[in-house]
């Protein structure tokens, strides 16, 4: 009966026949009290070695699905699975209303997919091929050398020590003043905006944004049932007299802005806007959420200082920061800035949570921040994404008919049609073709932008580029025509 048993390559053999064993004894296949083949006749049976089949029966004895008696052999224990009435649940008639929530707002279950083939400008993620793996395989075993089994344990929900020191010495570097603030690493941006939002926002409270925004933000604004109030954006950033009419007429709880970079326009808020939008915010008492999103695409002009550095000692303006956008993102870390106590609030949420982030994952990636090899990532990513965001923002303007083309940086740039032209009529021409791309209308706080698309640039080439705004601008052409017709 063990004819069937067939062994793979590239797994120890005594896992796979404990594993087939199991199945057999689980599924009534192998009865209770039934004796097993001798060590000796299973090997020859299945065609492995007599210590293979010891070490299987070893297992399977110490997990209790065998017993060994001396000098009688080996028999099966009472272990198989006897299935009772079975019950199906409408499992989609008990979901609650935030599950519910999360499934309408999941985009990637709602959205357009890529399929092999395609041209895809709908990621914002950085190109895997740039990544250093050999200096992080060199980070791996340093750490893991000195840190040995500690990092392997369990952690801190604040953070790994030396990691916290060191981002906060980054964000130092950035002109910020760490003066009675605490950092908190996060899985990555999602929990950081998670985490703050139950700390300080309950359902109903309102939040300001600009116009259009961060669709992942936007979402879990949603999911924490927030009141959304959307400023409308200028070429400097979000409008200032909008701003201060919001703040004087309705009661707002906190704001969220992504200064530099901005996700999906690409613009930088010039720092006379930034200080004059501050100045709102402190005038009427209400925190800012930062979004230092892509802070290190910075391809061109002088460094521009985040909020949380212009706030000086202030404790009004909580920094969420990450990589993920340039290095690692499947790491998934992130961190939180923020007064002190309010750290505090947000460690005991997290620990509650999740516990803590994987301190192995902490531990690696300070090790390969800190030794230099970051730096020497970073010169040569920034050349090869200025080229590609250069080479974009060239393609596009020569390709894909437009009323206006935004980005100043990062991996994406951010394309207004001409009124009454839909996007989503675009992408669906667009996708028959092999293109994709994402519809700008996921961004807005109001349900406009309906004649906008946003274009990730990060993980495609310049041909590539070429060939799928030439499809997107053909398709632009055609439906124009059809429009006029």
């Amino acid at each position: 009966m063990y004819d069937d048993f067939k062994r793979e390559a590239g797994r120890p053999a005594y896992l796979q026949l404990k594993e087939y064993l199991k199945k057999q004894i689980l599924s009534g296949m192998l009865q209770a009290e039934e004796r097993l083949p001798s060590t000796r006749e299973l090997a020859a049976a299945c065609g492995l070695s007599r210590n293979t089949v010891i070490q299987a029966y070893q297992d399977l004895e110490e997990e209790g699905f065998i017993t060994t008696a001396p000098g009688q052999g080996s028999f099966v224990s009472a272990v198989a699975i006897k299935y009772q009435a079975t019950l199906e649940l409408p499992w989609e008639r008990r979901l609650t209303p935030y599950a519910e929530a999360a499934v309408d707002l999941d985009i990637e279950k709602s959205e357009l997919k890529w399929e092999r083939g395609m041209i895809s400008f709908k990621s914002i993620a950085p190109d895997g091929d740039l990544f250093p793996t050999e200096d992080f395989k060199r980070a791996f075993l340093d750490r893991f050398a000195t840190e040995g089994s500690k990092i392997l344990n369990y952690g801190y929900a604040q953070g790994y020590r030396p990691l916290l020191e060191y981002l906060t010495n980054y964000l130092k570097n950035k002109g910020v003043d760490p003066e009675g603030k605490e950092i908190l690493v996060t899985n990555g941006f999602t929990e950081g905006l998670n985490l703050v939002l139950t700390g300080i926002c309950a359902p109903g409270d309102g939040i300001v944004t600009e116009n259009p925004t961060h669709n992942t933000a936007l979402k879990i604004f949603k999911l924490h049932r927030l009141r959304i109030c959307g400023i409308p954006m200028d070429a400097e950033g979000l409008n200032l007299g909008n701003l201060e009419e919001t703040l004087a007429t309705q009661p707002v709880k906190a704001g969220f802005l992504i200064p530099s970079y901005h996700n999906p326009t690409g613009l930088v808020m010039t720092p006379e806007k930034r200080r004059a939008v501050l100045e709102i915010f402190t005038h009427y008492q209400v925190p800012i959420i930062e979004d230092g999103f892509n802070e290190e695409l910075r391809y061109t002009g002088a460094h521009i200082a985040p909020l949380l550095a212009l706030a000086g000692q202030g404790n009004n303006v909580v920094y969420i920061g990450s990589f993920s956008k340039i290095l690692f993102p499947g790491l998934r870390l992130g961190w939180v800035m923020a007064d002190r106590k309010l750290i505090a609030a947000l460690e005991s949420i997290k620990r509650s949570v999740n516990i803590h982030t994987s301190f192995l994952d902490q531990a690696l990636l300070f090790e390969y921040l800190q030794n230099g090899s970051f730096e020497k990532y970073l010169r040569r990513a920034r050349k090869v994404y200025r080229d590609r965001h250069e080479a974009a923002l060239r393609l596009a303007t020569a390709l894909i008919p437009h009323r206006q083309i935004w980005g100043e940086g990062g991996l994406h740039i951010f394309v207004e049609l001409q009124c009454g032209l839909n996007a989503r009529q675009v992408l669906a021409a667009c996708y028959r073709q092999g293109v994709l791309f994402m519809p700008g209308d996921l961004f807005y706080t109001d349900g406009g932008g309906t004649n906008t698309l946003r274009l990730g640039i990060g993980r495609v080439t310049e041909e590539e580029m070429a060939k799928g705004f030439k499809i997107i601008g053909e398709v632009i052409c055609a439906l124009e025509e059809e429009k006029n017709a």
